[in-house]
């Protein structure tokens, strides 16, 4: 009888990179996970994930004989079907890097590698907030902004395989902060972690009075707390992400008209402080009213991780 087959799932974000290992039955098994090197260029980056895997399936004593393959996703545009990392804002040192083929010469299993939004849309619609939907779009919220399309039941790509990156379209171009995209205006030059401190000092460098000027440390931590205390550059900073927020998802609506949309990523911590107001902007656009569904994902932090295990099965 054939011994049961695993699969480890890398999701590798800007701040940390999580390694799982999954049983024949989905069960995560084992995790590991360590700091991501921002500064890493295409085969840093790989070395320490080959190491990382071997050190993961030593300690569990498994042999690439009993692996069925490694999933891999990144916050990053990739040509898909190429395995090619074109370019991602998290880890700038890594463009144009055949990432997947490079894995695939050094490690005896298959490499399947997708964007970091989809494996987690991946995820929570076969094990979270999507189980039985036919459609759905998932909204990562956090350091960045991404989405993943699920359309009867398959991810859409597109024609190079980065459909779904929601957080750079545009909504005041050449306007704003700068994102790692190499455009000002984006949705997640607004909207997500990384950048929205940016907004809250240059408001305060202009002379702004707000209790975030002597935060320990001007993060979205601080931004909340200061939010729910009533500052008043604290609250209208979540109401300008909110907005911006709100124009994304209504405009990934109006072209898909896909009518689930499931959010996850660290802001979801914000809650009503920032989803509420976002419902009640979008509704204030939708003039035709029928029934659009958000939930917030079930999956949590592992979302990624069990995303891209799955993504060996498809």
């Amino acid at each position: 009888m054939e011994r049961s087959k695993y699969t480890i799932g890398i999701d590798a974000g800007g701040t940390k990179v999580a390694y799982g290992l999954f049983d024949a039955d989905g069960k995560m098994i084992d995790r590991a996970q360590h700091p991501t090197d921002a500064s890493a260029d295409g085969p840093g980056f790989c070395e320490t994930l080959i190491a990382s895997i071997r050190t993961l399936m030593e300690k569990n004593a498994v042999g690439f004989d009993r692996l069925e393959g490694i999933g891999l996703c990144m916050p990053s545009y990739l040509l898909f079907e190429q395995g090619v990392v074109c370019m991602t804002t998290a880890i700038t040192g890594i463009r144009g890097f055949p990432l997947r083929d490079y894995l695939a010469q050094r490690l005896p299993t298959r490499i399947a590698l997708d964007n970091d939004s989809n494996a987690a849309a991946l995820a929570e619609y076969r094990h979270g907030a999507g189980r039985g939907s036919r459609h759905m779009v998932y909204m990562a919220v956090s350091t960045g902004v991404g989405s993943g399309i699920l359309i009867n039941g398959s991810l859409f790509r597109g024609s190079y395989g980065w459909a779904g990156e929601c957080g750079h379209m545009l909504l005041t171009p050449d306007e704003g902060v700068e994102c790692g995209c190499r455009n000002r205006g984006c949705v997640m030059s607004y909207v997500g972690g990384r950048f929205v401190p940016q907004h809250i000092k240059n408001r305060l460098d202009a002379g702004e009075i707000s209790s975030l000027a002597s935060a320990e440390q001007l993060d979205c931590v601080a931004l909340l707390a200061a939010c729910r205390a009533g500052d008043r550059l604290a609250v209208e900073t979540v109401e300008q992400m909110a907005h911006h927020l709100a124009v994304c998802v209504y405009n990934v609506y109006q072209v898909l008209n896909i009518n689930l949309f499931v959010f996850g990523g660290g802001l979801v911590h914000f809650g009503d402080e920032l989803f509420g107001r976002m419902r009640a902007e979008f509704d204030r656009y939708d003039h035709l009213r029928y029934p659009v569904e958000f939930r917030f994902a079930e999956l949590g932090g592992e979302s990624g991780v069990i995303g891209a295990a799955e993504l060996v099965k498809e």
